[in-house]
């Protein structure tokens, strides 16, 4: 019983992971295509709030979930796929965390531009071309965790 709750709230938070940040991503794409302040700025804003609620939860209880259920299997945690799993689930905070603090300059940029009635400014692009390129290295991350966690290959 106690294995099956773990594996359920792992799933979950995998799960939450994978579709906040793909949902997020296209969100933000989607609004910043159109060019348009005041979307840019609500959006945005929706993003900056989404990331802290869904994914900010979910990467605390990964690591949680994961390392207790990896012990209550028995699985070595400093071995084969669950080793290489937690070197992923690194490889992804070290893209979130900038891709937060970036999600927040954009919608303060955003903002400030909307409620002074500009374009948005250079700095604004330029995140939001860093922020991009952040999102493919930490999904294909998270995909190849999602792929370990499943067929858990004998490496």
């Amino acid at each position: 019983m106690w294995i099956d709750l773990l594996r359920w709230a792992h799933v979950i938070g995998a799960t939450v992971l994978l579709g906040t940040g793909a949902g997020i991503a296209f969100f933000m794409v989607m609004a910043h295509r159109t060019g348009d302040v005041k979307l840019i700025a609500h959006t945005a804003g929706i993003v900056v709030v989404a990331d802290w609620v869904f994914t900010a939860s979910a990467v605390i209880i990964q690591p949680i979930t994961g390392i207790l259920l990896a012990k209550s299997i028995g699985w070595p945690i400093m071995h084969g796929w669950v080793l290489w799993s937690l070197i992923l689930y690194v490889l992804v905070g070290l893209f979130w965390l900038p891709v937060v603090w970036m999600q927040q300059q954009m919608r303060d940029l955003a903002r400030n531009a909307m409620l002074n009635g500009h374009v948005l400014p250079t700095r604004y692009f330029k995140l939001y071309r860093i922020w991009f390129a952040c999102g493919f290295p930490a999904f294909f991350a998270v995909l190849g965790i999602v792929w370990l966690m499943i067929s858990r290959p004998v490496l």
